[in-house]
């Protein structure tokens, strides 16, 4: 008990410790809660947060606030508008085309599998291959039903949400530019009195939420931008769609590129089969990963902390849990919060520490 009653005692005798827990699991409580009816909130401040860096550049340069949000801003919805007009049509038409060709792709890949008991009849039988592809077409039928069964009946609120989110999320965004300052003020009216510790630990992991939202973007359009050149060179079909596909796979470090290879090495063993530009296009591609994770990202993320692959699996599969994509986006900083809270926790003085100084 007097373990117990020590522990107690240093973390929540301490004003500035109640003061950080109120303001956790007031964060907490409203994502838990209201986090769905949220989300445009949310994607706003993610991509404030990422336009934030190019307002206090133009800021350092002379440029007033207003000034620097309005020209950041326009850039912004131009942007906006080139992805919705450019680049949503082709990748509308290539996945059309890849979902009429899913059904041959499915035939070459159990030419394949049948072809196994042959070539290695010491590893594989031919009752093994035909249970095997027996499954994956169950499989494939049951997910195919499901995708129809919620597209029938979800494609008008998708419709609907996109034209919410299209029509708030700038107007939350240039507003939150603007406005910061006023916002934030607003906000911290509301917080407890006794924040020092809080905002220790804010002012540590605010810099690093920004490093971080602006080097993952980055690293996403770069990913793209060079699958893109990689694969429409060597001629692999779809190539725009699997370059987006790669790009967006680095939001989940580790577990999106491998899930992103199969439609890869799929889509290459069609058109080409298991020749020589089917090795080039996955060699290629494992370059393209390799410097992802050993060039871009150690240059992009130098001022994250660094964190354990253990443990930002754990925090994706934790936070992707609990606030699913978001959770997922937002895994690494929120893992790094996760530390911050805890060495501002574990640097708290002991009651006997106290009385020692006393």
């Amino acid at each position: 008990m007097l373990i117990i009653r020590r522990w107690f005692n240093r973390y929540f005798n301490n004003p500035q410790a109640v003061g950080l827990a109120i303001v956790l699991l007031l964060g907490f409580g409203i994502i838990i809660f209201f986090g769905r009816m949220l989300a445009p909130v949310l994607a706003s401040l993610v991509l404030a947060y990422l336009l934030e860096g190019l307002v206090r550049k133009m800021e350092r340069w002379g440029l007033p606030r207003l000034t620097a949000v309005a020209l950041v801003f326009t850039l912004f919805f131009a942007a906006l508008i080139l992805i919705l007009f450019a680049l949503l049509p082709i990748l509308t038409r290539q996945t059309a085309q890849l979902v009429e060709q899913i059904p041959s792709i499915v035939a070459a890949g159990q030419e394949l599998l049948m072809r196994l008991p042959q070539e290695y009849p010491a590893w594989f039988s031919e009752e093994e291959i035909k249970a095997i592809l027996q499954t994956l077409r169950s499989e494939l039928m049951d997910f195919g039903q499901r995708i129809l069964a919620s597209l029938s009946l979800q494609s008008v609120v998708v419709l609907i949400t996109f034209l919410v989110y299209l029509v708030l999320v700038p107007f939350l965004i240039f507003f939150f530019l603007k406005d910061k300052e006023v916002l934030v003020s607003w906000f911290a009216g509301y917080l407890p009195r006794e924040r020092t510790l809080a905002a220790s630990v804010w002012r540590e992991v605010d810099q690093q939420i920004g490093n971080y939202i602006r080097g993952k973007f980055i690293e996403i359009f770069i990913v793209w931008l060079v699958t893109y050149a990689t694969f429409a060179i060597m001629g692999l079909q779809f190539a725009m769609l699997l370059a987006v596909m790669v790009g967006l796979s680095v939001i989940v470090p580790y577990v999106g590129a491998a899930v992103v290879t199969l439609p890869i090495a799929a889509v290459a063993y069609f058109q080409f089969g298991l020749g020589s530009q089917f090795v080039y296009i996955m060699v290629a591609y494992a370059i393209i990963q390799a410097l992802d994770g050993n060039v871009l990202v150690p240059i992009l993320f130098s001022e994250v902390v660094d964190l354990h692959p253990v443990a930002i699996i754990i925090a994706i599969l934790v936070f992707g849990g609990i606030w699913g994509f978001w959770g997922v986006f937002f895994a690494i900083p929120l893992a790094t919060l996760t530390q911050a809270i805890l060495k501002a926790f574990a640097s708290l003085p002991d009651e006997t520490e106290m009385q020692d100084t006393a």
